[in-house]
C-alpha cells in the first residue's frame, strides 16, 4: 500500500469505532482488559485503556494509512527513547508484533498500543508561564534534533500538516469556511504567506519532523514533560516543525504574543539552532499554519459531524491564525534575529555630527504637531514640508526616534500601521559633516550605508562620500549629508525596520534599534503614550459617573474628516460622532472660529452681526411658520428651554413623554427621559409633572409592526381619557421624530400625526427633539418630523449644529416664545455667543457648499443596504432600523423572541476598535449598534465599516 498522499485523497473521515470495538481490540489482540475511554482525535480513533494496574493508549489508524507511515511513528519512538524526552513506548501484541491488522465491519484497519504519559496538557493552562513556554520550545527543539538524522519510507508521505504544501491544502479547503468575510481573510493572509515564503523554499532544510509539538501534545506530569501524539511524523521542513509549535501558543496570549514567541523560539534554537532562512520563513509559515488549521478544521467538522475534538478546536485555531496574521512579518523576523543574536553588552556611541542641537530644532510630526493641521499630514511632502518650516526657523531640523507619525498613518486600515520611527532624520540645507561615532568598518549595503562595530552597527541614508569600503576610527569624518537618516541596530548584518507597528511593547524594539540622541547630542527621543496612565489620572481627578467609551479605550488626540487618531497615530473610524457632523478639523471651521476668537466673543446680550445671520439662516431652515430661535449652550439645555415654553404657554405642567427615550441631563429633560440604558430606575423616578406613554417602538414594543400606528393611538387615547378624568390638562408631547435612543427606529406611519391631532386638539403644544437625528442626518429629510408629515411646535437642536462647539437652538413660534416673557426675559452665557454663531453659520455653509445632506443619501443608503446584506448571513443581526446616516444594526439571540444580545453588542464593539472602527451600543437593552458617522464619510469608509462588522460577527 502506498504512503498517504493528501492531495489525492483530501477527505478524511475517522474510522467508525466504537468503545465497544476498542475494548473488544485490545482484548483480544493485546491482552489488555480495563475501563475504554474514547480520547480526542482528528482523524485516527484513539482510546484510553485503563487495566486498574496501568494505562494504555488503543491507536486505531485511519484506513488511508500504510503500515510504513505507522511502523515510521514507532520508530521515531525509539530514536528518541534514549533522547532524555519522556515519549510513549511501543507496546507489543500477543502475537509479538507492534502493528495489528483488524477488521471492524468489513472494514481492514490497523491497531497500535503505546504507553500512556501521566500529565496534563498545556493545551489546559489558559496562560503558560514564560518558563512552560521554554520547555515547549525546548521540547520541539530536542525532538527536532533527535529525529534530524532519522530515515524511514514511512516518513515519505504528504499530509496535509505538511508546511510544503500549506498553499495547496488552503485551495483544496477553503469552501469550507461558511462565512465570506473568513474565507477573504484566509485567501489573503494565506497569499502573503506564501509569497514571502516562494524565495526561501529551496534554502529550507528537510529532515523528520514529528509535526505536531503543540500545546495538545505537551503533557505536564510529576516526573517531567512530555510529547505525545505521533500520528504526524513525516519528513518536511525543520522551519516548519517549530512553526506548528509556536502556532500553538498564540490563543493562550493573544494580547501579549512577542515574549511567548521569543521564549518559545529561543528555547528550540538552543536544540537545533535556525539558519538565516529558517529565521526569514517562520513568521510566514506560522501564518499558513494557522490558516491550515482554519481550514482543516472546518472540513473536518463539515466530514465528521460528531468529532467533539475537531469541533471544540476551531475557536482556538481561528484565534491562533487571526493572531498570527495581525503580526507584520518583518517585524516578527527582526525581532527574532535581535533575539538569537544581540551581543551581551552594547557599546558607547559618540557624535554623528558636530552641529549644536536644542529642542526647537525637533520637528513633531506626531498626531500632536501644529505642521499637520488642515490636513497637511496627508499629503506626500507633508514630512518635508514640516522639516523644511523647521530649518527656516532655527537652521536645522530632526525627526524624532520613537515618535508615532500621523505623515505615516493610513485612514480605513485593515491592520495596525507602521507608524513608530527607529531612525532619525537630520535636515541640514547648508550641509554637515558626518563623523563615525564609533570604530569599525563602512561599507555601501543595499543603497544604503553600513557602519560595523563591535556590537553596534549603524545605516546611513544619505551620506556623500566615495563608494569605497573603509575602516575607520571614532571620529574620523566619514562624509557629508543635507538630508541623513540614520539607524542604529544591534542585529548583525540585517537592517531592523524603519517603521513599525505599535503591536509590540517598543521597549523590544529599543533593544533591537537602540535610541541615537548621542549621535545627535540632543535628546530625540519621543515621549512613549501612555493610554492607561493617561486613563487613571482622568479617573483620579473626573467624576467617574462621566462615562468613557470601552474598558480600554486608546488615547484620542486629533481627528480628520470621519477619521480619528491615537497617539500611536493609528486611525479608527469614527462611526458614532453624530457630533461632528461636518467632519474633524475642517479647516474653514478651524479658520472662521480663529478668526472669530482674534475679533470677539463675548455673550449675546451685546449687538453684533453673527447672531442675527445665524438665527436668520435656522428660521429659513425651519418648517413653515417656526420663525423664532433661542440659541443655548446644549441638548440638554435646548430641551429643558423647550418643556418651560409648552408650560408657560400653556398655563400648565403635565407634559407627555414616550418610554425609552432619551433627552438630556438637566432637571428638566432628564424629567422626560426614561431609557433604562441610562438610567435603571428611570420608571420609577419620574416627577409627576411627566407622564409617560407606550413607546411606540414597532419591533419590539407592545405592538408591533408596521401597522401599528393605529394601536398605539388607541393606548395614547386612553391615556388621555384617564387624564382628563382626574381633571389634569396637558401642556405638549415632546418624542423624537426617529427613535434615535433605539438606533434609528423609524416610528410607524401616521403616528406622529396623529398624536400631533390629540395633542393640539386639547390646547397642547408639540415638542420634536431633533438633537440626534435631524439636521440633515436622515439624508432624504432635514427634519425628522418631515418623515412623519408633520410640523412641530417646537423643535430642539443641537450636538449636529456646532460640530462640537457647545451650542443648541430651540425653534418656534413667534407667539410661543413671546409667552415667555411671563417668566421674564431669558439668557445663555455661550449660547448665540459671537464665536458659538460663527460655528454655527460655518456649518451651515459647509453642508450646503460639500452637499453633506445628500451624501448622507448616497453613502447612508449603501451602507444599509450592506448592513442589511450582512443580516441575510449573520443571526445575530436581528434588524436594520434607520435612514441616511442614523443607522442601527440591533443585535438579538433570537429573531422570534426578540432576545436582545447585550453581551455580544459590548464583544462586537471592542472586536471593532481593533478592526480600526468605533461603535457604540444603544437601547434600553445596549443591543443596537449607534452608526451616525459625521456627514463627510466616503462610500469607500462605509465599506471598510460594513466588511469589518462583517469579519467580526463572523469569528465571535
Amino acid at each position: 500500500m502506498p504512503n498517504f498522499d493528501f492531495l489525492e485523497q483530501p477527505s478524511l473521515p475517522r474510522p467508525d469505532i466504537t468503545p465497544d470495538d476498542a475494548r473488544a481490540i485490545a482484548a483480544e489482540r493485546f491482552g489488555l482488559s480495563g475501563a475504554v475511554t474514547e480520547l480526542g482525535s482528528q482523524q485516527d480513533r484513539n482510546f484510553l485503556i485503563d487495566t486498574g494496574e496501568s494505562r494504555f493508549v488503543l491507536k486505531i489508524a485511519n484506513p488511508v494509512f500504510s503500515a510504513d507511515e505507522l511502523l515510521a511513528q514507532n520508530a521515531a519512538l525509539s530514536v528518541l527513547a534514549g533522547s532524555g524526552i519522556r515519549v510513549p513506548s511501543v507496546v507489543s501484541a500477543t502475537g509479538g508484533g507492534e502493528l495489528e491488522p483488524v477488521d471492524v465491519r468489513g472494514v481492514e484497519l490497523h491497531a497500535r498500543v503505546l504507553s500512556f504519559l501521566d500529565g496534563d496538557p498545556l493545551t489546559d493552562v489558559a496562560r503558560p508561564t514564560s518558563e512552560q513556554l521554554r520547555t515547549l520550545g525546548a521540547l520541539a527543539g530536542g525532538i527536532a534534533a533527535g529525529l534530524a538524522g532519522l530515515e524511514h519510507p514511512g516518513l515519505d508521505r504528504t499530509t496535509q500538516w505538511d508546511a510544503r504544501i500549506g498553499g495547496e491544502v488552503v485551495d483544496l479547503l477553503l469552501e469550507h469556511v461558511g462565512q465570506p468575510a473568513k474565507r477573504r481573510v484566509v485567501r489573503a493572509a494565506a497569499d502573503a504567506a506564501l509569497a514571502r515564503l516562494e524565495p526561501l523554499r529551496s534554502r529550507l532544510r528537510v529532515q523528520a519532523t514529528h509535526g505536531d509539538v503543540t500545546d495538545d501534545n505537551i503533557v505536564l506530569g510529576a516526573t517531567g514533560p512530555g510529547v505525545i501524539d505521533f500520528g504526524d511524523v513525516a519528513d518536511g521542513w525543520l522551519a516548519g516543525e517549530l512553526a506548528a509549535t509556536v502556532t500553538s501558543v498564540l490563543h493562550h496570549v493573544p494580547e501579549e504574543p512577542f515574549a511567548a514567541v521569543l521564549d518559545v523560539v529561543e528555547a528550540f534554537h538552543e536544540h537545533s539552532p535556525l539558519d538565516d532562512a529558517d529565521l526569514a520563513a517562520l513568521w510566514p509559515l506560522v501564518v499558513l499554519r494557522g490558516a491550515v488549521l482554519v481550514v482543516s478544521g472546518e472540513q473536518q467538522v463539515a466530514l465528521d459531524g460528531d468529532n467533539a475534538y475537531a469541533d471544540e478546536n476551531r475557536a482556538h485555531e481561528w484565534l491562533a491564525f487571526d493572531v498570527a496574521r495581525r503580526i507584520d512579518a518583518d517585524e516578527m523576523e527582526a525581532l527574532l534575529r535581535h533575539r538569537l543574536s544581540a551581543p551581551a553588552v552594547s557599546p558607547e556611541v559618540g557624535r554623528l555630527v558636530a552641529l549644536d542641537s536644542e529642542p526647537r530644532n525637533l520637528a513633531d510630526l506626531s498626531v500632536l504637531g501644529r505642521d499637520q493641521d488642515a490636513g497637511a499630514w496627508t499629503q506626500d511632502s507633508a514630512e518635508d514640508d514640516a522639516l523644511a518650516r523647521v530649518c527656516r526657523d532655527a537652521g536645522h531640523a530632526i525627526t524624532r526616534y520613537g515618535e508615532a507619525r500621523l505623515t505615516r498613518a493610513v485612514r480605513d486600515r485593515t491592520g495596525s500601521t507602521a507608524t513608530i520611527a527607529l531612525g532619525v532624520t537630520l535636515e541640514a540645507p547648508a550641509g554637515v559633516a558626518v563623523l563615525a561615532p564609533f570604530a569599525g568598518e563602512l561599507a555601501l549595503v543595499e543603497g544604503a550605508w553600513l557602519l560595523r562595530g563591535d556590537g553596534i552597527e549603524l545605516w546611513l541614508d544619505g551620506l556623500a562620500r566615495p563608494l569605497t569600503t573603509a575602516a575607520v576610527a571614532a571620529g574620523d569624518e566619514i562624509g557629508s549629508a543635507v538630508r541623513l537618516t540614520a539607524q542604529l541596530s544591534r542585529t548583525r548584518g540585517h537592517r531592523p525596520p524603519a517603521f513599525v507597528t505599535p503591536a509590540a511593547p517598543f521597549a523590544l524594539w529599543t533593544a533591537v534599534s537602540p535610541d541615537p540622541s548621542e549621535l545627535f547630542g540632543l535628546d530625540v527621543t519621543a515621549t512613549i503614550p501612555d493610554p492607561a496612565g493617561a486613563l487613571a489620572r482622568r479617573d483620579d481627578t473626573f467624576a467617574r459617573v462621566q462615562e468613557h467609551y470601552f474598558a480600554h479605550p486608546p488615547l484620542i488626540e486629533r481627528g480628520w474628516r470621519h477619521h480619528l487618531f491615537d497617539t500611536r497615530a493609528q486611525s479608527y473610524l469614527d462611526m458614532v460622532n453624530n457630533v461632528t457632523q461636518i467632519g474633524h478639523g475642517h479647516p474653514r471651521l478651524v479658520e472662521a472660529v480663529r478668526d472669530q476668537w482674534a475679533r470677539l466673543n463675548t455673550n449675546s446680550r451685546f449687538h453684533y452681526e453673527e447672531l442675527s445671520r445665524y438665527t436668520e439662516r435656522l428660521a429659513e431652515l425651519a418648517p413653515e411658520g417656526l420663525d423664532t430661535v433661542f440659541l443655548v449652550n446644549s441638548g440638554s439645555e435646548a430641551v429643558d428651554l423647550a418643556l418651560r415654553l409648552a408650560q408657560t404657554h400653556t398655563g400648565r405642567r403635565t407634559v407627555l413623554a414616550v418610554k425609552e427615550a432619551y433627552h438630556g441631563w438637566t432637571v428638566g429633560s432628564d424629567s422626560v427621559s426614561s431609557s433604562l440604558g441610562d438610567n435603571p430606575r428611570a420608571l420609577e423616578t419620574r416627577p409627576d409633572w411627566v407622564k409617560l406613554v407606550a413607546a411606540p417602538n414597532a419591533l419590539r414594543g407592545i405592538h408591533r409592526g408596521p401597522d401599528s400606528a393605529g394601536a398605539y393611538l388607541a393606548d395614547l387615547d386612553d391615556d388621555l381619557a384617564a387624564l382628563e378624568a382626574e381633571g389634569i390638562d396637558v401642556a405638549g408631547y415632546i418624542a423624537e421624530p426617529v427613535f434615535g435612543n433605539a438606533g434609528g427606529l423609524m416610528l410607524p406611519d401616521g403616528y406622529l400625526a396623529g398624536v400631533y391631532e390629540r395633542i393640539r386638539a386639547r390646547g397642547g403644544v408639540c415638542i420634536a427633539d431633533e438633537v440626534q437625528v435631524g439636521f440633515g442626518r436622515l439624508g432624504h429629510y432635514f427634519w425628522g418630523s418631515q418623515q412623519q408629515g408633520v410640523t412641530p411646535d417646537i423643535i430642539t437642536i443641537a450636538k449636529a449644529v456646532g460640530n462640537g462647539q457647545p451650542l443648541g437652538a430651540v425653534i418656534t413660534t413667534r407667539e410661543i416664545a413671546e409667552s415667555f416673557a411671563a417668566e421674564g426675559s431669558f439668557f445663555s452665557s455661550a449660547g448665540g455667543s459671537p464665536v458659538s454663531s460663527v460655528v454655527g453659520l460655518t456649518v451651515l455653509d459647509v453642508m450646503r457648499d460639500e452637499r453633506l445632506q445628500e451624501n448622507a443619501v448616497e453613502v447612508g443608503d449603501h451602507l444599509a443596504a450592506r448592513l442589511r446584506e450582512l443580516g441575510d448571513r449573520h443571526p445575530l443581526v436581528g434588524a436594520v432600523h434607520g435612514m441616511g446616516l442614523y443607522l442601527g444594526v440591533e443585535l438579538v439571540l433570537d429573531r422570534a423572541e426578540m432576545i436582545p444580545a447585550t453581551a455580544e453588542a459590548t464583544l462586537v464593539c471592542d472586536r471593532m476598535l481593533a478592526e480600526g472602527a468605533i461603535v457604540q451600543p444603544t437601547g434600553d437593552y445596549k443591543n443596537v449598534l449607534k452608526i451616525k458617522p459625521p456627514l463627510c464619510i466616503t462610500r469607500e469608509s462605509a465599506d471598510r465599516f460594513a466588511d469589518a462588522l462583517d469579519l467580526v460577527l463572523a469569528t465571535l
